[in-house]
C-alpha cells in the first residue's frame, strides 16, 4: 500500500483520526506520526484476498480463530494501524475486541503485502516491524507480491526477529497455526504473468 509520513513534528493521536475525510484513503499513527495511503494496486488487493482466504479456510476447519483484512487495531493513542491482514485466536479475540469494534490487543499474527517505493518498505520493515515487535505480535509476514516471496519475522526473548524468506513451492507454516501449510506460490495466484515481469524489470533496473 502507498503510504507516506507525514512530516510534522505534531503527535497525532487516535482522537484525529476522527476529524480525516471518508475519501477511501488509509490512516494510521506509528508512534505519534501520521501515515497516510493511498488505493491500493489492484495486485496488492488480490494478495490480501488471497492471503485472507487461505487463513481463514484453516481457521474454519479448526475452529481456533479467525482472519480479519484491515481491521483496526488500536495499540494506544499514538499507535493506531490497520494491517493488511490479521489472524487472532479465539481466546485472544475476545480479549482483544473493544465496544468500538476495534481491536485493542495484539493479535498473534499479522500480514502486511508491500507497496512500491521506499518510503513503503521503510514504514512495513521498519516501523511497523518495530511496532509489532514492542506490542508482543508473535509473527510477522512481509508479503512482497513483485518478488513473489515471504519474510517472516519470529518472536524471541528479543522481540520479532527475521527467521525464513520462502518463495515459490517452499510451504509457509507456524506453529501459531498447528498443521497450515501453504506453498508461498499461492499467495501470488491471480496476479497476471505480464505485471509480474514488468515489475521484475523496474526493480532490476
Amino acid at each position: 500500500m502507498d503510504n507516506n509520513p507525514v512530516n510534522t513534528t505534531f503527535r497525532f493521536a487516535s482522537r484525529d483520526l476522527e476529524a480525516f475525510p471518508d475519501d477511501g484513503k488509509r490512516y494510521e499513527i506509528i508512534d505519534g506520526e501520521l501515515y497516510v495511503s493511498r488505493q491500493p494496486h489492484f495486485c496488492h488487493q488480490v494478495v490480501c484476498l488471497n492471503v485472507a482466504m487461505k487463513l481463514q479456510q484453516w481457521s474454519a476447519q479448526t475452529g481456533l480463530g479467525r482472519a480479519v483484512a484491515a481491521p483496526g487495531l488500536i495499540f494506544a493513542d499514538d499507535d493506531d494501524v490497520a494491517p493488511d491482514v490479521i489472524w487472532i485466536g479465539n481466546q485472544r479475540l475476545g480479549k482483544a475486541l473493544g465496544t468500538d469494534g476495534k481491536l485493542h490487543t495484539a493479535p498473534e499474527l499479522i500480514i502486511e503485502v508491500l507497496s512500491p517505493g521506499s518510503a513503503n518498505e521503510r514504514r512495513d520493515r521498519e516501523a511497523k516491524l518495530k511496532l509489532y515487535s514492542r506490542r508482543g505480535v508473535e509473527e510477522y509476514w512481509i508479503v512482497d507480491w513483485r518478488r513473489r516471496q515471504v519474510d517472516v519475522f519470529s518472536r524471541t526473548v528479543e522481540g520479532l526477529i527475521p527467521t525464513a524468506v520462502l518463495s515459490g513451492a517452499d510451504l509457509l507454516s507456524s506453529p501459531l497455526l498447528p498443521e497450515f501449510s501453504c506453498p508461498v506460490s499461492d499467495f501470488f495466484e491471480g496476479v497476471p504473468a505480464e505485471k509480474q515481469e514488468s515489475d521484475r524489470r523496474t526493480i532490476q533496473e
